[in-house]
């Protein structure tokens, strides 16, 4: 191990306290993925791109993205780490994409916090509007306003991250709660839709190939790479679960319980509502589908489930983006603040309130945008791109950790390097694609969800904040995470060691 200088040994290595079983981790990852904002407010803007087709964009974003948690489950077996994509990118690959990947999923998990905030303001309005309350307090509420969205999901998510900081158990306690009650609608009012829908059932929705353009399938795919985001989690608190192989498990659970939910939710949602009304309500979306299959007071549960999806993703947004910084703050690529963990809760509390303060300082940001679904649709947008980046990079690192298992296990080399190496030229050439056409879709910028050069603008200004933040990290920190075999964890060499 590297000495500081004088002899004194470097400080110890900052421990979260271990809490978790395999029921917590599936509970913080399918809250961070959100199945009911997913269903109520992703599928009318994926509608949006691909039309009457959301059953084959969801099955077919699943195939790359199962690559990806092969090469998440195989990496975390042997080595577990709080910053995963970040360490093992920087491991196999190279440090600056390694930061690269810790980076983005900074920048992505403060953008989908901003953007889950209105969300969250929209469900509180909408439900403020059917009780009635509006009238009686002589206001003028409108959930599809940005500023009124924000100002009061701002409220939520500062109560969730206080929540957050006393730890992780308690939260996990809290979303297992709210899944139950989200589980429970969806079932039965996607249940009762695909039985008594008015519109009929057809193949056709199952044929990517009825998709209306090459660049409409790039987008749609980004767009569900966006809906499945957030498995991974289970592998950002794989320090603070009891048995390592208890993220994995977790990340598995999650991703086949969220391919599920999906395909009954789209199917559903075709069988109750045309094209145009798929596409058109945006974050009302699973208010108007529960308007269409009930009368009131019955008709609010589905909002009331999105309401407390969008809770949830809020705590479980702000949870493993502190984890991961925290991972990098102990490499020195940020600042000492992030790895501070409270003696009481053992948790990163510092870190977790930096991440509320910054989400809700971009949340004000995003007042720019005065319509709350330009402003989904634009930040949805961005955070498929930057995501595929992520998980195409942390399938790489995979591939190239265990290619020799291509020479003495074919069939465990296949999964290991093969699949994972698809996935990742999948998400790159999707992610590639989709960039081209938004830049010659028009010739100037505004900011709007529908100029091209805005859309682009996101991921662009994420990536290159990055490389800003790497070069600080390397030059001015002098960060031992930038040269090879240094590192808080880099000293141990039988973590590089390919599993059996």
């Amino acid at each position: 191990m590297t000495e500081e200088p004088n002899g004194v040994d470097p400080p110890q290595r900052q421990e979260l306290r271990k809490s978790l079983g395999v029921v917590d981790g599936v509970a913080v990852a399918a809250s961070s993925t959100a199945a009911t904002t997913s269903i109520g407010i992703g599928l009318g803007v994926t509608a949006g791109v691909v039309g009457l087709h959301l059953p084959a964009i969801m099955l077919l974003a699943f195939l790359p993205i199962l690559g990806i948690a092969g090469a998440f489950s195989r990496l975390n077996k042997v080595e577990p780490n709080a910053g995963n994509g970040y360490v093992w990118v920087g491991r196999s690959l190279s440090p600056w994409l390694g930061f690269m990947v810790g980076w983005v999923n900074l920048t992505a998990s403060v953008a989908f916090l901003a953007y889950t905030t209105a969300v969250t303001g929209s469900a509180i309005l909408q439900l403020a509007g059917e009780a009635g309350l509006h009238r009686a307090a002589g206001l003028a509420l409108d959930p599809g306003s940005t500023a009124q969205s924000t100002a009061v999901g701002i409220g939520i998510l500062i109560a969730v991250t206080l929540t957050a900081v006393t730890g992780i158990r308690t939260a996990a306690r809290l979303q297992s709660g709210l899944l139950v009650f989200e589980y429970v609608v969806l079932l039965g009012f996607c249940g009762y839709g695909i039985v008594t829908g008015p519109n009929g059932f057809s193949l056709s929705w199952f044929d990517p190939f009825a998709i209306p353009s090459a660049s409409g399938l790039a987008q749609g795919m980004l767009l569900s790479v966006f809906c499945y985001w957030g498995f991974e989690v289970a592998f950002s608190v794989n320090e603070e679960v009891r048995d390592p192989e208890d993220a994995s498990r977790a990340g598995t659970i999650t991703l086949v319980t969220m391919l599920a939910l999906f395909l009954l939710g789209s199917v559903a949602f075709q069988r109750v509502l045309s094209e145009k009304e798929l596409a058109g309500h945006g974050a009302e979306g699973l208010a108007y589908f529960g308007d269409r299959l009930a009368a009131q007071p019955l008709a609010a549960l589905p909002l009331v489930a999105l309401m407390f999806s969008a809770v949830a993703s809020l705590q479980a947004g702000v949870i493993p983006t502190a984890r991961g910084m925290f991972a990098m703050s102990r490499d020195r690529t940020v600042g000492p603040v992030w790895s501070k963990v409270s003696p009481r809760y053992g948790t990163p509390a510092a870190g977790t309130l930096l991440i509320g303060a910054i989400a809700t300082v971009v949340a004000a940001l995003a007042l720019v945008i005065p319509r709350l679904a330009d402003m989904i649709t634009a930040t949805v947008n961005a955070v498929g791109i930057v995501v595929a980046l992520s998980y195409a990079l942390t399938a790489l690192a995979a591939a190239v950790r265990f290619r020799s298992l291509l020479r003495t296990d074919l069939w465990q080399g296949v999964r290991a390097v093969v699949l994972p190496t698809l996935s990742a030229v999948a998400l790159l050439s999707l992610g590639g694609y989709l960039g081209w056409s938004f830049y010659t879709s028009v010739d100037h910028l505004e900011l709007s969800s529908d100029n091209g050069w805005f859309l682009l603008l996101m991921p662009l200004a994420m990536i290159a904040s990055g490389v800003v933040a790497a070069a600080y990290a390397k030059w001015v920190r002098r960060s031992p995470y930038f040269r090879t075999g240094e590192g808080t964890d880099a000293d141990a060499p039988h973590l590089l060691a390919t599993p059996n």
